[in-house]
């Protein structure tokens, strides 16, 4: 495998990162995942863009945008996989040890692994923890995945792949990795950006292409959803079967088959929507 570390690529072998990275020692940094199709990325320039967006809001320095291209085109070419999970990571760079950053400057690392294609359907839980809404990185794609490595293992431990989250005002939020979509009396409705949820392009691509409203949504919505379904960068869009203890019989419904098919049919017309 050959990964792009700070300026050019490395065998994995090789590619080592200081102990003292900030991304390390205090989680500083951010990073996008995106989807790879026989060595084309898919909507680069979106996540570019959340990738510079996520950095300022770290307080980081901007990347450089052609730079991080130039990186994961070496990458997706010098490691060929009919489908990929292409990770570009962003980092406070080697920093003393505690909060304050170094002058090193950051770091930037890409990677691409192998990755499987997702079921249409699939099972979540709900946590008891919550989003906050107002916190100092709320919309933000960083590193600080610690809260997430949770609740996901909470998932797999009652037999689902994700776990949705509330926020401080009981309302629905977002998954681990994914955002969430309900329908309800026939309409498709996803939690708007000030629930504190990401910002996820495949969220954004589905607003686009769908119609879908944003609405601030009760967490009891999931119990009264006709349907409901999960979009992110590998999954596209996924029908939920199971929350919880409820089923939702007949997932994909007509809404969120449809919404596959438009999704996949747009992504395949356009690479970089």
């Amino acid at each position: 495998m050959k990964i792009w570390l700070d300026g050019g690529l490395r065998d994995a072998e090789s590619a080592r990162v200081s102990v003292l990275d900030h991304g390390l020692t205090v989680g500083d940094g951010v990073f996008e995942t995106v989807k790879t199709t026989h060595g084309r990325a898919f909507a680069l320039s979106r996540h570019l863009d959340r990738l510079a967006a996520s950095a300022r809001g770290l307080g980081l320095p901007e990347p450089d945008r052609d730079e991080v291209r130039r990186a994961c085109e070496a990458v997706t070419e010098a490691n060929p996989v009919p489908f990929g999970r292409l990770r570009v990571t962003y980092t406070g760079g080697v920093s003393p040890l505690g909060s304050d950053r170094g002058e090193a400057g950051p770091t930037l690392v890409v990677a691409l692994g192998e990755a499987t294609r997702r079921p249409d359907a699939t099972s979540v839980i709900t946590v008891p923890w919550t989003r906050n809404e107002r916190g100092a990185l709320t919309g933000l794609k960083t590193t600080s995945y610690a809260e997430n490595v949770v609740a996901l293992a909470r998932a797999h431990q009652q037999a689902a792949s994700e776990a949705l989250f509330a926020n401080t005002r009981g309302r629905l939020c977002e998954g681990t990795g994914t955002n969430v979509f309900v329908v309800l009396d026939g309409e498709l409705h996803t939690p708007p950006l000030a629930s504190g949820c990401l910002a996820g392009i495949t969220r954004a691509l589905t607003v686009e292409w769908t119609g879908a409203k944003e609405t601030d949504l009760p967490m009891e919505a999931l119990e009264s959803a006709e349907e409901i379904f999960l979009t992110s960068t590998l999954r596209d869009v996924q029908a939920v079967r199971r929350v919880d203890g409820r089923e939702l019989p007949g997932a994909p419904g007509p809404v969120t088959a449809k919404a596959m098919r438009v999704f996949d049919e747009r992504a395949a017309a356009d690479i970089d929507p």
